[in-house]
This record gives C-alpha cells, sequence and structure tokens, in this order.
C-alpha cells in the first residue's frame, strides 16, 4: 500500500464516520496528508487529519481519532492505527499490504511513479534562450538541467509539453556581436561595448570562410552578410551543445519574426483597441498597474520603436494562440520585473493571469580547490556549458545543477563532483544502481530469477520495510515535484533511496552462500532488490542522468 493509497482509505474512513453522525462532508480536506513519522517506532506512517478537521466539525481531536482508528484497523492492510498525543494517527501496515508496494513497482514498470496530475493540459515550457551571441553561460547551463527535468516531471503528470527556445535574434545584443565578428575579421580590437573571447574568432573565420569577400561588401551588406552567418553558426553551436548536454527542444522561436510577420503590430492595435493601452508624453503606455504590476509599461516609445515589452505581449499572444493553457517562462536572476509585466500582459489580453508562470533562478558558481573559478578557455570572460561538462562529464553536470531548489544561488564543487566516493551525491545514486543491477547478474549466475509467485510478506526486517516504504513514497514525491516546480526534490529522494538500500544491505544478506540453497526469503528479497533499481532509474532518466549498471 503506498502512502497515496493510504491517504485515500483515511479520507474514505473519515467520509464514512461524518456520514454516520450526519457531518458536512466540505470540512474534510481533497487531500490527505500521510507521512512518515521522525521516529520510526511511532509506525510506519501517521496522519494529523483529526487534528485538523475535528473542532471544525464539534469533536474532539483525540475521539475522532480513536473513531477513525477503528474504521481503519478493520482493513485486511492495516496492521494497527493507534492515536497519538493531541490527536495524531499512527499506522502500522500489514507485512502483505507493505509488501504489494514491490509488485506495483515491478508491474508498472518504467511507468512506476507516473500520475494524471496534469493530465489534458498543454504546456509551454520556455527555457535556456541565452542571446545567440556566445557559448551557454552557467545559468543557462542551470536551466538546460533544471527546465529539461521539469519537463520529464510535467509530462510524467500526463501533461503535453513542448519545451520551446526563445531567439533573440533581435535587438542591440545582436548589432554588438556582429560588429566584434566585423572586427575580429579585420583582426582589430574588440570593440568597447563587445565580445571577446577565442570563439568570436572562430566564428569570424568561418564567415570569411563562406563569404570571402564578406569585408570588402559595402557596409551594410558587410553587416548583414556577418550578422546572417555569424548568428547561424553561433546558434547551431548552442543547440549542438545543448544536445550533447541532454537537452532538445521541441519549437525554436526567433524574435525576429514577430516583428517581420507583423505580430508586435498587431498585437499593439488590439490593445489600443480594447482600451488596454494609453497615450501619454508622445509614447503608448500598457495599464500594466491595473492587474498588479508596480508601474505602467512603456510598449511604443517616443520615437515610435517598440519597447522590448512590446515583442513579448506579442509573443505571449502566439503561445496562447497556439492552444496553450500554461505557459511557464524559466528566466534568469536579474528578470523578477518580468513576473507582474508577464501576467499583466495576459490579463489585458483577455486571459487570465495564471496563463503565465515566472520561474527566478539564482547565479551558479564554481569552486575548485576551494577557490572560484571565472574564466573560460573559450570564453574569456565566462564559465560556460563546455568548461562544466569537461570537468565533470554530463551527468554529474547534470545531477548537481538539479540537486538544488533554484531560488538559491548554488556553489559547485568541481573537486567533489570529480570523485568517485559516496561524498559525490551522483557517484552516491549511482553506485547504488551499479550494485543492484550486478546483485542480479550474480542471482542469474546463480540460476536465481524473479518469481512471480514469491512471498513479499516475508520482508519483515527492520531495514527491509524502510527500503519498501521508501520505495512507496516515489509516487508522491514526483507529483510534488512537479506541483511546486522543483526537480531537486526527485534528486534528495533518490538519495535517500539509495541510503536506504545500501543500509538494507549491510543487514539483510539476499543472495545464498557456499553451497546453502535459496529460500522463499531470497526470492521475496531478489523482487524488493529489482524494485529497488527500477525507481532508481526511474528516477534518474527524469532528471536526464543515465543509471550505470556497471561502475
Amino acid at each position: 500500500m503506498t502512502p497515496a493509497a493510504l491517504a485515500e482509505l483515511v479520507r474514505k474512513s473519515a467520509a464514512q464516520i461524518f456520514s454516520d453522525r450526519g457531518l458536512d462532508h466540505s470540512i474534510l480536506p481533497e487531500r490527505v496528508t500521510v507521512e512518515r513519522p521522525r521516529n520510526p517506532e511511532h509506525g510506519d506512517y501517521a496522519t494529523n487529519l483529526a487534528l485538523q478537521v475535528a473542532k471544525k466539525a464539534g469533536l474532539q481531536p483525540r475521539e475522532f481519532a480513536q473513531e477513525l482508528a477503528d474504521v481503519i484497523s478493520d482493513s485486511p492492510s492495516i496492521d494497527s492505527a493507534e492515536v497519538a498525543g493531541p490527536g495524531f494517527l499512527n499506522f502500522r501496515l500489514a507485512a502483505s499490504a507493505q509488501g504489494e508496494i514491490v509488485w506495483q513497482v515491478l508491474r508498472e514498470g518504467k511507468n512506476y511513479g507516473r500520475g494524471t496530475a496534469y493530465e489534458g493540459r498543454r504546456i509551454n515550457l520556455e527555457f535556456v534562450s541565452a542571446n545567440p551571441t556566445g557559448p551557454i553561460h552557467l545559468g543557462g547551463t542551470r536551466w538546460a538541467a533544471v527546465g529539461d527535468a521539469l519537463g520529464r516531471l510535467l509530462a510524467a503528470q500526463g501533461a503535453e509539453v513542448t519545451r520551446e527556445y526563445y531567439f533573440n535574434d533581435a535587438g542591440a545584443q545582436i548589432d554588438r556581436f556582429v560588429r566584434s565578428l566585423i572586427a575580429a575579421a579585420k583582426g582589430e580590437p574588440v570593440p568597447e561595448d563587445g565580445y571577446a573571447g577565442t570563439y568570436v574568432n572562430d566564428i569570424a573565420a568561418q564567415v570569411l570562410r563562406e563569404e570571402p569577400n564578406a569585408l570588402s561588401l559595402p557596409e551594410d551588406e558587410c553587416h548583414e552578410t556577418f550578422r546572417r552567418i555569424g548568428v547561424g553558426l553561433m546558434f547551431e553551436e548552442i543547440k549542438k551543445s545543448l544536445h550533447e548536454f541532454g537537452t532538445d527542444f521541441d519549437v525554436f522561436f526567433h524574435e525576429d519574426s514577430l516583428h517581420t510577420s507583423g505580430a508586435v503590430a498587431s498585437v499593439v492595435e488590439e490593445l489600443k483597441a480594447n482600451g488596454s493601452l494609453y497615450f501619454a508624453d508622445n509614447a503608448w503606455w500598457l495599464r500594466s498597474t491595473e492587474h498588479g504590476d508596480d508601474k505602467d509599461r512603456v510598449v511604443i516609445k517616443s520615437d515610435g520603436a517598440p519597447a522590448y515589452i512590446a515583442g513579448d505581449i506579442a509573443y505571449l499572444r502566439d503561445k496562447i494562440n497556439r492552444g496553450f493553457d500554461l505557459c511557464i517562462y524559466m528566466l534568469g536572476a536579474d528578470h523578477h520585473g518580468y513576473i507582474a509585466r508577464l501576467k499583466a500582459a495576459a490579463a489585458a489580453m483577455g486571459h487570465s493571469p495564471d496563463t503565465v508562470e515566472v520561474m527566478i533562478g539564482q547565479l551558479v558558481n564554481l569552486v575548485s580547490g576551494g577557490k572560484p573559478v571565472r574564466m573560460s578557455k573559450r570564453a574569456g570572460t565566462v564559465v560556460t556549458m563546455e568548461d562544466l561538462v569537461e570537468a565533470v562529464g554530463v551527468d554529474a553536470a547534470r545531477y548537481e545543477l538539479s540537486r538544488y531548489s533554484v531560488d538559491s544561488t548554488l556553489d559547485v564543487d568541481l573537486d567533489l563532483l570529480r570523485k568517485r566516493t559516496n561524498d559525490n551525491p551522483v557517484f552516491y545514486v549511482q553506485y547504488a544502481h551499479a550494485r543492484l543491477a550486478s546483485l542480479q547478474r550474480n542471482a542469474a549466475e546463480q540460476n536465481l530469477e524473479l518469481r512471480s509467485d514469491a512471498d513479499v510478506s516475508l520482508l519483515t526486517h527492520p531495514r527491509e520495510g524502510d527500503l519498501i516504504r521508501t520505495i512507496g513514497e516515489f509516487p508522491s514525491v514526483l507529483k510534488k515535484a512537479a506541483e511546486l516546480r522543483e526537480p531537486h526534490r526527485v534528486a534528495r529522494y533518490l538519495e535517500s533511496l539509495a541510503s536506504a538500500y545500501h543500509k538494507f544491505y549491510d543487514a539483510a544478506r539476499v543472495l545464498p552462500q557456499g553451497d546453502e540453497e535459496p529460500t522463499p526469503l531470497t526470492y521475496a528479497r531478489l523482487a524488493l532488490c529489482e524494485a529497488a533499481r527500477q525507481v532508481l532509474a526511474n528516477g534518474l532518466s527524469l532528471l536526464g542522468v543515465s543509471a550505470p549498471e556497471r561502475m
């Protein structure tokens, strides 16, 4: 019995009591909280439902908790239900019910843990979207890992997810990049506000290989040639780096298309017509304060040119017109102002502000030898995705970047991630999987296979119980991680599962030794070990990290 199944049993039991007493069912929460108590001696699981609802229903918490215990105890899945403290209810599962979790994992395989919380939802998930003016820096690399993991989590909860990259190929930064390429091609110093690094020289040389006469063209044509070829080359490098990092996108949307297609002009006229824009100080302003923004935003500047937000509004309209009911933006630490303005843009177009959700990610720093690493071999001024991957590999990089809440600044310890010891979190989890795969190979060498009639009710050792209950938490962890947009919950869970397995392995021998014959407990433990391996593999897959069978 999983925690979710136990929670449903508790709710149904409470509803039965409410019906018997003629009480209002609306008092009961839609979701009952069932958790593992900190002290295992108190039971396998506990709920505080009686404390939540008893007084609202005119009951005493301990009295209601006892009634709940009496009803739940009738279930064959429950070994005992006891009231504790002011109204907590502690449970112990029957061995057969606890072991059923093992069979559920083995039945569902790669699908174990998946749910339906977002079934029917169409979600646009935009992340990374780094400017095509240089290699992806560490902030973008963090989003590549976290965004990809979040997309996998949302899809695992039934959502139809489109992973989108907003290609910023319009604006001043592109002009600075092009001028930097031209200067490099001419052998001149980097422009004052330009981009430096060997990658600029490499791309400039590639442009000249494709268009040998580019520098002799009239200034406008020269600029356009370096822009067309150079930006394209840079973007292809970015896509290649992302693909090698295990992050692929369904859509690459070009910012420039919003202007050339007339989408920006169209949405401006739409907002003028519905009264969401007003004219003041020779500019057109969005009434964004009416929708929670701290100030109104200029959409068309006094010189008649669109402000950056005009493109943002047109882009949001395009997403909504494509049928997405939730648009998640994953933005950098300096983009807090976008939260209110994008929600205001949605409201101005007649949509719910909740159509928009903005996640803000904090900075990433590399540390080696206790000192910060600040310079890239290739980019010169920033550390890039390639630098991190070269230092620790894709798996370690993705796991470490996904392991922490994006709300916090992250210091990545390169020395720790290079270690092949249990101090290294990704090694710790992957080693647990490899150890389980090795155990199954050893079992096969002894002609021991998983048996469909294995008696999992024999799994009564405390370490077996800990491991089974940890396995049973996986579906609720995934659901919560998707709901809160927190993939790091999956990483932390995998570490607790690896810990539970290692402790079980140290305390309970699985395979017979010497001339010993296998027993029913042998087959039960083999099933448990395969369930643990499957869950580790499922969790690592959702983080985009490999589950090695040998290490």
